[in-house]
């Protein structure tokens, strides 16, 4: 095999997005766009439109993967249909690229990793953030002791403002039944990835504050404060919300040697010249603290995001690398995610892994006082909407 041909399934604002990235001379060697699948035809027209080559259309996921038109699909659908679609693709011949989240519900995701697990082809899950330079030197900073023992990870993540009319561009948007949850599940699941796997560890214990349709006509949560605390002791606080302007993108993690601090595409290290713990036990002075360095960290500039995603995960495909992210990954985040729901459905605090079951109750609760929108479906622009450092 000397290209990946792809399929892509929905083609909503990403799979549009994903389509003229990949239909760009140049931008992913390796890889080719050779099938549509939408269950609305006008937008299989709208991207054909956007291209000067032929694609294969089909308004069935199932006849595309059966065409033996593509070797790998990516999948753009709202975020309930990620595992059923994935499921499909991986136990009928096909790599499968997911787009974040990788589900909607712990139970649903467990069960599409067990059928990962389980099948010769490759998955992966769009976590394009993991890419960026300043998340990777920090994951390897920490892991490798930077910092020392962690002790406290603050993120306050707020530059998601988004409109009313973002949200009635689709009927599935921030409602229980066609999104499962509000930021969250949308804008977050980077950063929700991202606070586990820079650090090294998963919380034990979340409670989660959340406003539903604080700041927008919708039924899920825009506004999240969260308190997460971890086997070692080290706790955190995760603040977003869709309804702030000029919001600020901050990940503080602290260590008793010393803490790194991403924020407006810089990161920064302070290190301590004695560990806290030590000096505190060893200090005759009652105040002050350890002698301390300030620098900005020098990272190898790399921050390929979505790009950098496909260019691995095409290699991969054609054995030329390993795969970068994989898609059973995807599990933590959503355990992250519904934990943060979950509490905040039953007002305390929850422990991880949390009770599969018990979520599902409660998100069927629900969907089943949840109400159907009704609008005009729109694609919009996503290319400014991302960020260098933090957004999808």
């Amino acid at each position: 095999m000397e290209q990946v041909r792809y399929g892509i399934i929905g083609l909503g604002n990403q799979g549009t997005f994903y389509l003229k990235k990949l239909a760009t001379p140049g931008v992913v060697s390796g890889a080719v766009v050779t099938a549509l699948c939408d269950i609305n035809p006008a937008r299989i027209e709208a991207a054909r439109a956007l291209v000067d080559f032929e694609l294969a259309a089909f308004t069935d996921y199932k006849e595309m993967i059966a065409s033996g038109l593509v070797d790998a699909i990516l999948v753009e659908t709202p975020h309930f249909l990620h595992p059923e679609i994935s499921i499909y693709g991986l136990t009928h011949g096909v790599h499968v690229l997911c787009d974040k989240p990788a589900g909607v519900y712990t139970k649903q995701v467990k069960e599409m990793n067990e059928v990962a697990n389980r099948s010769d082809r490759l998955f992966g899950l769009m976590f394009n953030q993991r890419t960026n330079c300043m998340y990777r030197k920090m994951r390897e900073m920490i892991l490798g002791g930077e910092i020392g023992e962690v002790k406290r990870i603050n993120w306050i993540i707020t530059t998601w403002f988004r409109s009313a009319a973002y949200y009635n561009s689709s009927s599935w948007r921030a409602t229980w039944r066609g999104e499962g949850g509000g930021v969250l599940l949308n804008q977050c699941p980077h950063q929700l990835d991202l606070i586990q796997w820079v650090v090294g560890m998963m919380p034990k214990r979340i409670h989660a504050f959340c406003r539903f349709g604080q700041w927008h006509d919708i039924e899920v949560e825009d506004d999240v404060t969260a308190y997460l605390e971890y086997e070692n002791g080290a706790t955190g606080v995760f603040v977003t919300t869709t309804g702030e302007g000029g919001g600020t993108n901050r990940l503080e993690v602290v260590g008793n040697c010393g803490k790194l601090v991403a924020e407006n595409s810089k990161l920064t290290l302070t290190k301590l010249a004695m560990g806290i713990k030590e000096y505190s036990e060893t200090t005759d002075k009652a105040f002050g603290e350890p002698e301390k360095t300030v620098i900005e960290v020098e990272t190898d500039g790399i921050n390929e995001q979505h790009v950098g995603i496909f260019k691995n995960f095409t290699n991969a495909v054609l054995g030329k690398e390993k795969l970068f992210v994989f898609g059973q990954d995807g599990i933590d985040g959503v355990q992250i995610m519904d934990a943060m729901l979950l509490s905040a459905f039953l007002g305390r605090a929850v422990e991880l892994p949390i009770d599969d079951e018990l979520y599902l109750r409660e998100l069927n609760k629900r969907i089943a006082t949840g109400h159907i929108k009704v609008v005009e479906e729109k694609i919009a622009d996503t290319e400014g909407s991302f960020g260098t450092a933090s957004n999808k």
